[in-house]
């Protein structure tokens, strides 16, 4: 069957089996941040978003995804890139292996919440399945992360109300 999808913001149009899956698809086009695990669901490590919203893709029949957008790690690294530094820095990545799941997850929940509330963070977290830390240094990291958003955001609301008024430039991130 033939399928066209946008990977990563470019249209590729592939013919592929019938009974391939979104993951197979991606790694065939060169996305090794999606990660075959345990290929039932329940792992997390495959997740990438589809139309914007996080989905497993060893779950996914790659028909279902033909005519749509799809983002992995690879795609995200610019919106990521901030958060993921933070991430490393604070020691929330142990082994690594489970860290492209984890961050499409967090940039599907920071892109719909971005002041989430703790029960929130492990909600979305959950879906992963991370042998090294019991979801607690990412908890913690994406709560310092969030934290230091919040002390500088008065600067930026300030900028944001003043800046025509007193001539000042500013920009949003």
């Amino acid at each position: 069957m033939e399928v066209t999808i946008t990977l990563n913001g470019k249209k590729i149009t592939d013919s592929v089996d019938a009974d391939m899956v979104l993951l197979d698809f991606c790694r065939k086009h060169k996305c090794f941040s999606v990660k075959r695990g345990c290929e039932t669901g329940n792992c997390g490590l495959c997740s990438v978003l589809l139309d914007g919203k996080p989905v497993l893709s060893c779950s996914v029949p790659i028909g279902r995804a033909s005519g749509r957008k799809v983002d992995t790690l690879e795609g995200l690294q610019e919106e990521a890139k901030k958060f993921s530094d933070f991430f490393a820095a604070q020691g929330a990545d142990q082994c690594g292996f489970c860290n492209p799941g984890y961050i499409v997850n967090i940039v599907a929940l920071l892109r719909e919440n971005p002041d989430p509330t703790d029960e929130e963070i492990l909600e979305y977290l959950s879906g992963n399945l991370c042998r090294c830390t019991g979801y607690q240094s990412q908890l913690r990291s994406l709560r310092n992360y969030l934290n230091s958003k919040k002390e500088a955001a008065p600067l930026d609301l300030e900028a944001e109300v003043y800046g025509a008024d007193i001539g000042r430039e500013w920009k949003h991130e």
